[in-house]
């Protein structure tokens, strides 16, 4: 979807459907803006139904103060007033109340983007507004001198949180990277203290540039890969509404044949990806006019050394990746099906998924069908994309259950007797 030809309204509606849809926020709370090259501000309304707006119920501020729309705007329009007069670089504005920024807001605190990769390029420094009563000026003020600092992200003490950018895509998406880095913070806590990337390990992550592959022009698309870009897509945009990965996160892989696979493409907004966006790789080359996923070599080193693996998903899924940060061990043994699917899930270094790509690649067994990389991602495998894709859902449900089970008790995880009965029955080797 290219996001800069929509109206701004309509951009509005858009983002602010998703924004409700997904949770993180609710009928009467938050609010987006834009900015547009008149100097007017398209805002959401006062007093409207975030579930069910549309295009016309968007006002329109305009430079001299007139307000055109059938709704009053936002009660928070001032702050929003105040933040693009103090940065004139902001185009767009979102406010809103997100479950896991709020639980920060209450205890006045910042969530660490320095758990997982690219969280702290995307949302850069995050402020902390001193709280002040809703709608007012010195709340404005407040927000607005935090935002003159040089923050784009601010915390708003009691409230929630709000976000500036060039435009209202990329605002969405650090208010997405913050929310998940929250809740994976919490998460995570449940189990015992996170741990963030150093410095050094963050370079690593800058460092690790796109392959540089030759390019080539398909002749045709068969049946079987049309197919298969069918299904993954189907597969791509469940796994955004099921929070496995976030809307630039997360990589999707298939084995086509002679040498061949499909690829998530780097940089796409997995919730509009459509069939076309995909990147055919083959004998070391890709599809030319697109970038591929930063891990397709690694995922190419998978296919070339395990000739069973047809494919490869690598995705944060919030409750999974709360062992990822952690010293925590990640035991599937609580139901039968987690530990069919799962087996054994070793937990590898951050470094080696960018240092030693060919031992991951390798790592990978029938008892290892899924590997955890610290601070990083999940890797799940399997002989189709259904199959892999089951196991990244097994995978966060256990994980998801361990949790839970924090607040009841002691887990009792099945015996080795009974590992033993379930690998006789299903065959297990």
């Amino acid at each position: 979807m290219k996001f800069e030809f929509l109206h701004p309204a309509d951009q509005i509606v858009l983002m602010m459907s998703r924004i409700y849809q997904g949770g993180m926020t609710t009928t009467s709370g938050g609010n987006l803006s834009i900015l547009d090259d008149n100097g007017d501000i398209w805002i959401t309304p006062s007093a409207v139904d975030k579930g069910t707006l549309t295009r016309g119920d968007i006002c329109c501020v305009k430079k001299d103060g007139t307000i055109i729309g059938a709704h009053k705007p936002s009660s928070e329009f001032p702050f929003h007033d105040a933040v693009y007069k103090m940065r004139p670089d902001i185009h767009a504005v979102l406010h809103a109340h997100p479950p896991a920024l709020v639980a920060f807001s209450v205890v006045r605190a910042i969530p660490d983007v320095n758990l997982v990769p690219n969280a702290r390029k995307i949302c850069g420094t995050v402020g902390m507004a001193v709280y002040a009563t809703p709608g007012s000026d010195e709340l404005g003020n407040n927000i607005g001198d935090k935002f003159r600092s040089g923050h784009n992200i601010v915390m708003m003490e009691n409230h929630g949180v709000c976000i500036g950018a060039d435009n209202l895509f990329e605002a969405f998406k650090r208010f997405e990277t913050l929310e998940a880095c929250a809740m994976l913070e919490i998460n995570a806590k449940k189990l015992e203290q996170p741990k963030s990337l150093q410095d050094a390990e963050m370079n690593l992550t800058e460092q690790s540039d796109h392959l540089r592959m030759d390019e080539f022009v398909p002749n045709s698309h068969s049946s079987k890969e049309c197919a298969a870009r069918r299904d993954m897509i189907n597969l791509i945009h469940r796994s955004y509404r099921q929070h496995l990965f976030g809307s630039t996160q997360g990589t999707y892989s298939v084995r086509l044949s002679d040498d061949s696979f499909l690829i998530t493409p780097y940089g796409i907004d997995r919730a509009y990806m459509n069939e076309s966006d995909l990147v055919l790789i083959k004998r070391g080359m890709k599809e030319q006019g697109k970038i591929p996923s930063r891990s397709v070599k690694l995922h190419q080193y998978i296919y070339e050394k395990n000739k069973e693996i047809n494919s490869v998903l690598g995705a944060n899924p919030p409750h999974a990746m709360s062992f990822a940060v952690t010293n925590a061990v990640f035991d599937p043994r609580t139901i039968p099906e987690s530990y069919i699917l799962l087996r054994d899930v070793p937990k590898v270094p951050f470094s080696a998924i960018y240092l030693k790509p060919e031992a991951i690649a390798e790592m990978f067994t029938e008892r290892t069908p899924v590997l955890m990389c610290e601070n990083n991602q999940i890797l799940a495998t399997g002989n189709s994309l259904l199959n892999a894709f089951d196991r990244l859902e097994v995978m966060e449900a256990t994980a998801h259950t361990i949790l839970l089970s924090k607040e009841l008790g002691e887990i009792v995880h099945i015996s080795d007797d009974e590992i033993a009965d379930i690998n006789k029955v299903f065959k297990l080797n």
